[in-house]
């Protein structure tokens, strides 16, 4: 990660959020300070620039191999993880009682970007690992994590998430994945799981496998799933019946293996409430889901710098390619989304931590509820434009770009998972639209924007404003004209997205003009301009789509269908 993107997360965290100051409000975190939060960033970038970066390529072109029913990592994985166990990085946000760390959930948001931006496969590994901890924290009995917890907390066990099976993606309620109990407390667990991420390697000896199964007379449908811990190590020594069936072939992201695992009667244990295990798998789901948006800015972060660096660089017409005005377009435009997208995600990483450790429980109530909204919205606006901006950067090296010798190819085969899993983008902006806008007409949205855009000092946030307020009205008139949920919501979460940065982006102007007349706030105050003249004016389009959905539902709907080729 360019020092660029580290002096930038220094700006949102201090400048922009507050955060020292927001922390020093929650007594678990009074003490994160801001020379704290600066250490911790550095720290992590420095082992990520260090030790992961120079593993980002090799682990793409050697990629993971099946062996005798075991997962073989690209060379040097695990003594990666292993220097990255011994430096305490996965205690960074676990609780105290369990040998962690403790700090708060946006620090520890810095060190996901700062891996997503030097080695990707790699952070795989690590992605969900504080999910599932908190998962097994939340949930588990005194029994498991007793004999689970301390390991996931350290890093010395890594965990899956396994959901997805062959007939059943998006609707998990389809799951036939069957969990039988024993007479001892444990179950027999029998099934099938695809896509599972980390589903086998060798970074640690031991895997905790989190499975979506029914118990005998489950109802049909989500509401009968339960969630088991499954591990690769019986508490005996010996190995559990998860079977590695096959590893997948990829787009990208080779230095990390996807699995079919087979469960062919392993051995497990519930987790949390049967029928409820949804609930407790949501721990994980929306942590990783922030983590992913975080996979979007830091590929563009990285792929933004290599650009940077490169048009400086190649001459075209006697000077350097940084000098045309395409170029500089594409390289701007990359910037104002990445730097928006690390707002957004920092922000909403705080609201989280505001939501679990606020003195007043009106005010957690109002963080989580936040948060929530928040959350399909860095999922699904961050990776798609994180994949735009990569795009974008390649596009800047021409057809260099295209081969393999600059590394930009490989960042593009990497992100576009993001846009998929975690629940797809469109699944993302369903969740918003039916979950989180419709149920209150938008007040919490409404609520949300009019609290970010007050006070705030600069000449765009009147622009802010009216854009936040022209999104409402026709929000509202769409949901009052009883749209359906799919043609709306696309529209609804990328207008949502382009308001709430035009808020951080007037709020980022406002803290770049009163700060230091340097380099960096210049441009800070450059981009936001460039923001509002060039970005923000998408809304537009975004209104009209809404308003042709308010005003003919049933037309929209059958011209949608006949020009995607449904003819009955």
């Amino acid at each position: 990660m360019s020092q660029d993107a580290l002096r930038d997360t220094r700006f949102v965290l201090q400048q922009l959020l507050q955060a020292p100051a927001v922390l020093a409000g929650l007594p678990a975190h009074a003490e994160v300070d801001a020379a704290l939060i600066d250490q911790v960033a550095e720290a992590a970038h420095e082992f990520a620039d260090g030790l992961l970066a120079p593993l980002n390529a090799s682990g793409d072109r050697e990629g993971c191999h099946l062996e005798n029913g075991s997962v073989r990592a690209p060379t040097g994985f695990a003594w990666a993880w292993s220097e990255f166990v011994e430096g305490g990085w996965p205690l960074l946000a676990c609780h105290p009682d369990d040998g962690g760390q403790g700090l708060p959930q946006v620090v520890e948001a810095v060190l996901h970007e700062a891996i997503s931006a030097a080695n990707p496969g790699w952070g795989m590994y690590f992605g969900i690992l504080h999910g599932g901890y908190a998962c097994l924290r939340a949930h588990g009995s005194e029994e498991l994590k007793a004999r689970y917890l301390g390991d996931l907390a350290s890093g010395k066990s890594l965990v899956t998430m396994a959901l997805t099976e062959p007939q059943a993606g998006s609707d998990l309620g389809l799951c036939r994945t069957r969990a039988t109990p024993r007479g001892d407390g444990s179950v027999v667990v029998e099934g099938t799981k695809i896509f599972i991420s980390g589903g086998d390697h060798d970074l640690t000896h031991q895997i905790v496998h989190l499975v979506l199964a029914r118990l005998p007379d489950a109802p049909a449908g989500s509401r009968g799933l339960s969630l088991f811990l499954v591990p690769k190590w019986l508490p005996d020594g010996t190995r559990n019946a998860v079977v590695v069936e096959r590893l997948e072939e990829k787009m990208g992201l080779h230095a990390s293996p996807t699995c079919v695992l087979r469960f062919d009667g392993a051995t497990g244990w519930l987790v949390g409430e049967p029928g409820r295990g949804l609930n407790a798998m949501f721990v994980m789901m929306n942590a990783a889901r922030i983590n992913v948006g975080l996979q979007g800015v830091g590929a563009a972060g990285a792929a933004l710098a290599q650009a940077e660096d490169y048009a400086t660089q190649r001459a075209q017409g006697g000077v350097p390619i940084l000098r045309h005005a395409p170029v500089q377009r594409l390289l701007a435009q990359a910037r104002a989304w990445t730097e928006g997208g690390r707002m957004l995600a920092l922000w909403t990483a705080l609201r989280l931590d505001q939501a679990h450790a606020h003195p007043d429980a009106a005010e957690r109530e109002r963080a989580l509820r936040e948060a929530s909204l928040l959350t399909p919205i860095v999922k699904a606006l961050l990776t798609d434009q994180g994949f735009k901006a990569v795009s974008d950067c390649l596009q800047v090296f021409g057809g260099h770009g295209y081969v393999s010798e600059w590394g930009i190819e490989q960042r593009l085969r990497d992100l576009r998972v993001s846009l998929l899993y975690e629940g797809t983008n469109e699944i993302q902006a369903l969740d918003l639209w039916q979950r989180r806008l419709l149920p209150d007409h938008a007040q919490a949205f409404a609520q949300l924007t009019t609290r970010l855009l007050q006070d705030v000092a600069s000449p765009w946030a009147a622009a802010a404003t009216q854009a936040a307020e022209r999104l409402l009205t026709a929000l509202r008139n769409v949901m009052d004209a009883d749209v359906p949920a799919g043609l709306a919501a696309p529209s609804a979460l990328r207008g949502c997205g382009l308001v709430l940065l035009a808020a951080l982006w007037a709020r980022a102007d406002a803290a770049a003009v009163g700060a230091a007349d340097d380099a960096f706030h210049r441009r800070k105050r450059a981009t936001a301009v460039l923001f509002f003249t060039q970005l923000l004016p998408e809304l537009e389009t975004l209104l009209a789509q809404l308003d042709a959905l308010r005003a003919d539902p049933r037309a929209a709907a059958a011209t949608l269908a006949l020009a995607a080729g449904v003819t009955e």
